[in-house]
């Protein structure tokens, strides 16, 4: 028996597509370059958080790109980037408050994008955050609210919605 009460509907809240380089230079260059031909938006730079000398990071140090997609443009891009991975994802790639997320190996398997020698090898990451409406009401400041527990997303809700809309299969991972 289907449920017809919209609040109970599962939606893509966003799609953040990330590349962590762990330095700045040419390497961080080329990376924003992936990131805007990939989703076709201005990605940010990342920064680091926190000092490293064993890594020679300091923090503020620029170390990597983002993009963050929402509404139709998050499910195009979410549709290519699990051909890319050939529509199987592992049930490991689900966490239990209901986000998904997985890495592209190699951009090259993404849907109309090319190898660029200047750009070399590189892939990214994909993290997806799903929600259901009233969301909302736990995060405002002013007259803020309880959710119940059986309103939130679950890691089943998950996996059932992403298979469901996207037509892929979960396997079990090791």
């Amino acid at each position: 028996m289907e449920n017809k009460n919209p609040m109970r509907k599962i939606k893509i809240e966003k799609v953040t597509v990330n590349i962590g380089i762990g330095s700045s230079g040419d390497r961080l260059d080329n990376a924003k370059e992936l990131l805007k031909r990939v989703t076709n938006e201005k990605p940010i730079e990342t920064k680091a958080k926190d000092r490293n000398p064993v890594f020679k990071l300091r923090k503020g140090l620029p170390i990597g790109a983002k993009v963050t997609l929402r509404g139709k443009k998050a499910k195009e891009f979410l549709e290519k980037a699990l051909v890319a991975r050939k529509k199987t994802l592992k049930e490991s790639n689900f966490d239990r408050t209901g986000n998904v997320s997985f890495g592209v190996p190699e951009y090259i398997d993404f849907p109309g994008i090319k190898y660029d020698p200047v750009i070399g090898m590189m892939g990214f990451d994909v993290c997806v955050s799903v929600t259901r409406s009233g969301k909302r009401v736990r995060l405002k400041r002013i007259k803020q609210g309880k959710i119940g527990k059986t309103h939130l997303v679950s890691k089943e809700d998950c996996k059932s919605f992403i298979s469901e809309e996207f037509g892929i299969k979960i396997i079990e991972s090791e």
